[in-house]
């Protein structure tokens, strides 16, 4: 049987991580109502909109039970907006819904506008071989708890980080063959 690993579908790029869910040898649950977190063995909260994310989520019912879920040991991912969505608070003073569950301070944009959208290699703690890394509007964490772990920076700020069960890109894994990431994620549920 196949670990069911769930993707928040209400807004964003949730179709192309289903589909890196999928290769990386998961079964893949679109994730719209508190029930479909049901059964899960882990979760991706994908890149789009964050401020859109965190509103929609808020009128659907989610936000608790997406606290709950996470707090209580659901193995997480968060990529790019999904970071923000799962940080503790943003730098900037443009109040927005977040989840509070992974204790960073995240800088939104921090690389730039759209036009500013690159790809690089990042070296990954534990990797031999480096990660194709594609940063789309990306942000940055600015400031971590004691318990978060930086798995990888760039110019001195880290862009993917660990925190128990809850692991943060400020890339879009999903966009690259590469399925470490999400292989990684669903290492972490086995380990549940």
């Amino acid at each position: 049987m196949t670990v069911r690993a769930g993707v928040l579908a209400l807004q964003g790029d949730f179709r192309e991580h289903a589909a890196a869910l999928s290769a990386a040898g998961a079964t893949p649950v679109l994730v719209r109502t508190a029930a479909d977190l049901d059964g899960l063995a882990a979760l991706v909260v994908p890149g789009g909109e964050s401020t859109t994310m965190g509103a929609l989520a808020e009128r659907f019912g989610l936000v608790a039970p997406l606290r709950e879920a996470i707090g209580g040991g659901l193995p997480t991912l968060g990529t790019c907006a999904g970071l923000i969505f799962l940080a503790r608070a943003t730098t900037g003073p443009r109040p927005q819904v977040q989840l509070g569950v992974l204790d960073a301070v995240v800088e939104r944009n921090a690389f730039g506008r759209q036009v500013d959208s690159f790809e690089t290699d990042l070296r990954v703690a534990g990797w031999a071989e480096p990660l194709r890394a594609v940063f789309i509007r990306a942000p940055r964490v600015e400031r971590t708890g004691e318990g978060v772990e930086v798995l990888a920076a760039m110019d001195g700020h880290p862009v993917m980080v660990r925190q128990d069960k809850v692991l943060g890109t400020a890339f879009h894994p999903e966009l690259t063959g590469d399925r470490r990431v999400h292989t990684l994620l669903l290492e972490m549920a086995g380990e549940r």
